[in-house]
């Protein structure tokens, strides 16, 4: 059972990234995927949440506008596509999934995460 990131990286304020996160060893359904990200000297906040049962998507204020989640139950892998970047993106991006849970921003209630993407926005 293991959630992989992937599609971190490098990139100027105004670019985009699309960040993926991978189901090994179990599916999406019945479940809540969520992004969270921790800036360097900050606690990890939330940043996406989508729950595979209505596909109703939640984001933070802070990228509200700028971010699109999108899940591929055949592919078992959440998207997190980020637009319009700000340096305040700047963090490790984590994915965390809960079978059987609605969105939610509380870390505590997702049990299982990924190892964590970086993604830095720098010109």
């Amino acid at each position: 059972v293991q959630l992989v990131e992937s599609g971190g990286g490098l990139v100027q304020p105004g670019g985009s990234l699309r960040l993926s996160c991978a189901a090994s060893g179990f599916t999406f359904d019945n479940s809540a995927i969520a992004w969270f990200r921790r800036a360097p000297g900050k606690e990890r906040e939330g940043v996406s949440c989508i729950s595979t049962d209505d596909g109703r998507p939640h984001y933070a204020n802070s990228v509200w506008g700028r971010v699109t989640i999108s899940s591929d139950t055949d592919s078992n892998t959440v998207y997190l596509q980020m637009n319009d970047l700000k340096p305040e993106d700047t963090a490790t991006y984590y994915c965390a999934f809960e079978r059987y849970s609605h969105c939610s921003w509380h870390e505590h209630l997702f049990h299982t995460w990924g190892q964590g993407t970086q993604v830095t926005v720098s010109s």
